[in-house]
């Protein structure tokens, strides 16, 4: 199968998963859900669906248990969608990156501050100590 065409199963799965989870589940586990990104097969009979939990872990374990539970129904909606001989099995994975990615610009940030701060008293330091002289060059 082209990869044209695998793309656009893809895509297809990704648009019917994410109105699907934001419309139609009444799951009150399921909250905080966004579906990244979906890697089909190449014999389109499974999907890896990508996504990112906001939340703390227990959290994030209660709505994998709660998108565990709809995999069936939503995969109804995927067969309704898609006109393909097999309905993929799909599968969901948590995907860390935008976890990653946030934290890492808190690092950044916290260093930046101090950075900062450090710059900030330095300059305070050698204002109290007046302008430096200059030592005689030596020979």
């Amino acid at each position: 199968m082209t990869s044209r065409r695998l793309a656009k199963i893809a895509q297809a799965i990704k648009e019917t998963v994410s109105t699907t989870v934001l419309f139609q589940l009444r799951d009150p586990r399921i909250s905080n859900v966004t579906v990244l990104h979906v890697e089909v097969a190449p014999d389109v009979q499974s999907a890896k669906v990508y996504i990112s939990i906001m939340g703390d872990e227990r959290t994030k374990a209660l709505c994998m248990h709660g998108l565990e539970s709809a995999r069936g129904f939503i995969q109804s909606k995927i067969a309704d969608r898609i006109q393909t001989r097999y309905t993929p099995v799909i599968k969901f994975v948590q995907d860390t990156a935008v976890k990653d990615t946030m934290d890492t610009l808190r690092i950044l940030d916290e260093l930046q501050h101090e950075r900062e701060q450090e710059e900030a008293t330095q300059h305070l330091s050698s204002e109290e100590d007046g302008p430096l002289e200059e030592a005689p060059p030596e020979d």
